[in-house]
């Protein structure tokens, strides 16, 4: 039944069942099998005309528990908003498109609101607005979805971490003095974690106090499990721990909380361009599961490592250095928007690229 193949073995019948059917003789109409609730969320079978019901995690509603609810628990009154540290929600299955959309910059390099100068990072908030780290103008520039132009929105004066309000702010305050930060992250507790590149160490401080902790690092440069070389970007999952992209020993390392090592999630086979090596690792997101996206500078492509995974997998990129809507040269800094589409910087093509997620893989 329902298009099943009958395969004859040693006189015995038996029925082969396509995807969603089971049964003897693939009578049973199952929709769980292909898993269709995202999120976490749990199917279960209902009538043979409703088909399936997806029981949804807490925070997620939906017929697939495709929307997350960000008011509960009430981020507002008092409270807290990170920036988006945070974990992201991404279908395991889930693809992009192959083909960027150049949102921020692409003019060649410059210093117009039309352009951008080698960038470095980026953060995308939830209504899809980009704020960029522009590296050789010593600025950040925001940039409206869908902008042709940016606007400056702050700019320091020497090395430091600086907090500039988002409410029209014209001078900034700096919070961390005489440090050599590259990657900069917070938690959903207010904290900010800060790369110290030359000391080849993660810092984490409270906003207002001087005492900081070493998270990650601290051993001096080397390769061991409880050292860091030359790292640069870091990322804070919602259990505080903390992903650092350690660019001298080609790996992306996870360290919890509270732990004097880490352990490496991606790479750390050399310095290489297999599935199982990186090249010079830069920008990193992770998801609610766990599975870790990491800028592959030197090898033009951006991979993605599920969680205990030996390889990763090609997503973005991967097609030779370029400035073709399908290449990228030299990306750094990752941003996943909330509903999933992922921003890269393309470092030497000057401009910020958007890859839209693809939902056609989910129904």
């Amino acid at each position: 039944m329902n298009q099943g193949t009958c395969i004859r073995e040693n006189n015995v019948f038996r029925c082969v069942c396509p995807s969603e059917y089971s049964g003897s003789r693939c009578e049973i109409h199952d929709l769980c099998q292909s898993n269709p609730c995202m999120n976490g969320g749990t199917c279960r079978s209902v009538s043979e005309n409703a088909g399936y019901q997806c029981i949804c995690s807490p925070r997620y509603t939906g017929s697939r528990c495709e929307t997350r609810d960000y008011c509960t628990p009430n981020p507002c009154a008092n409270a807290v908003r990170p920036l988006r540290a945070s974990v992201v929600d991404i279908h395991p299955n889930a693809t992009w498109s192959k083909n960027g959309i150049t949102v921020a910059g692409g003019n060649g390099y410059g210093s117009g609101t039309n352009q951008l100068n080698h960038p470095w990072s980026l953060y995308v908030d939830d209504d899809e607005t980009i704020y960029v780290a522009d590296h050789g103008n010593h600025r950040i520039v925001e940039w409206k979805s869908g902008a042709t132009n940016g606007t400056v929105v702050a700019g320091g004066n020497g090395q430091g971490v600086v907090r500039w309000s988002g409410r029209n702010g014209t001078h900034g305050e700096t919070i961390i003095s005489n440090i050599e930060c590259f990657g900069l992250a917070m938690d959903d507790n207010g904290y900010l974690y800060v790369v110290d590149y030359r000391e080849h160490e993660v810092k984490r401080y409270k906003i207002g106090e001087t005492k900081r902790t070493v998270v990650a690092g601290g051993n001096e440069q080397g390769n061991r499990l409880d050292q860091l070389s030359y790292p640069y970007y870091v990322f804070v999952d919602r259990d505080h721990s903390v992903y650092v992209s350690d660019w001298g020993n080609n790996r992306l390392m996870k360290w919890e909380e509270g732990v004097t090592q880490g352990i490496v999630v991606a790479g750390g086979q050399g310095k290489g361009n297999s599935l199982s090596q990186l090249n010079a690792s830069r920008g990193v997101v992770v998801d609610q599961l766990g599975t870790v996206y990491v800028a592959d500078k030197q090898n033009h492509r951006v991979t993605r490592w599920p969680k205990g995974a030996r390889q990763g997998s090609v997503i973005i990129g991967g097609n030779g250095k370029g400035s073709q809507s399908n290449q990228l040269n030299q990306p750094m800094g990752l941003s996943f928007a909330r509903h999933g589409n992922l921003y890269v910087v393309d470092w030497l093509n000057h401009r910020v690229q958007k890859f839209n997620i693809e939902q056609t893989q989910f129904l």
